[in-house]
């Protein structure tokens, strides 16, 4: 991009950070100049990530979202912060049908992101910083295949409104980016179907999928001083998907 930040001093703490749009982000606060605390799950792509001479530089930390425990650990452990990213996120498809699944993928999608941001609070007060959540297209219709996947990415909006008016005494803003169909292994199902592809594909005016970048850009904007009067804000970020009636 031809636009660039600098997060030089800062701390920036990312959930789900070691893939996907989270691991794109860690690498765009890191290109910044940022110290970085990007947190992975499973035990291969923390290996991935620590291993992958681009993280070179950045604290890779294990983190389950849902343990609220190590959440309040890992968050208090830190001496400073200045962002949060939550970007910790799952989706089982059909399985979501299941009430136990169902369950299971609201408490990663949006109690773990309200964990994450009330342990930070306080360090965030301190520094006035800034909060992102990730939400989705989804976040204004639903998914048939993946109901508590879309029916987390609608309370993820709200809560980030919610948590905008309820911190912004503290000096802390809070805002989220809602992207569109991003190449992640998250999206692998829909790319590999021909036939959802194509119905996808149909309807992006832009013409193509994003590349993860493309959604952490605007997520360094929303955490800079330029977005310094934006905060409850859902920005789209979706190559033109939702103006497609």
């Amino acid at each position: 991009m031809n636009v660039s930040f600098d997060y030089s001093g800062k701390t920036v703490l990312v959930t789900g950070g070691t893939s996907g749009i989270g691991a794109a982000t860690s690498l765009a606060f890191k290109r910044a100049g940022a110290r970085v605390v990007a947190c992975g799950f499973t035990p291969e792509e923390i290996a991935a990530a620590r291993t992958n001479p681009d993280f070179a530089g950045i604290d890779v930390r294990a983190l389950d979202v849902s343990d609220k425990a190590a959440v309040d650990a890992l968050v208090g452990g830190l001496d400073a912060l200045d962002v949060v990213v939550n970007s910790a996120g799952m989706i089982m498809r059909d399985a979501e049908h299941d009430p136990v699944m169902f369950d299971k993928v609201l408490d990663v999608n949006v109690s773990g992101g309200m964990r994450v941001s009330t342990a930070a609070r306080p360090l965030l007060a301190r520094s006035k910083g800034a909060i992102v959540f990730i939400a989705s297209v989804m976040t204004v219709f639903g998914g048939p295949k993946q109901p508590a996947y879309s029916a987390s990415k609608g309370a993820v909006r709200n809560l980030t409104m919610s948590l905008a008016a309820a911190y912004a005494a503290d000096g802390i803003r809070v805002n989220a980016v809602a992207p569109g169909w991003i190449v992640t292994n998250l999206s692998k199902g829909a790319r590999d179907n021909p036939d959802r592809h194509a119905q996808i594909m149909s309807r992006i005016p832009m013409g193509r999928w994003a590349d993860p970048s493309e959604i952490a850009d605007p997520i360094l904007f929303l955490c800079s001083d330029a977005a310094r009067y934006m905060t409850g804000t859902v920005m789209l970020v979706d190559g033109g998907y939702c103006t497609v009636g």
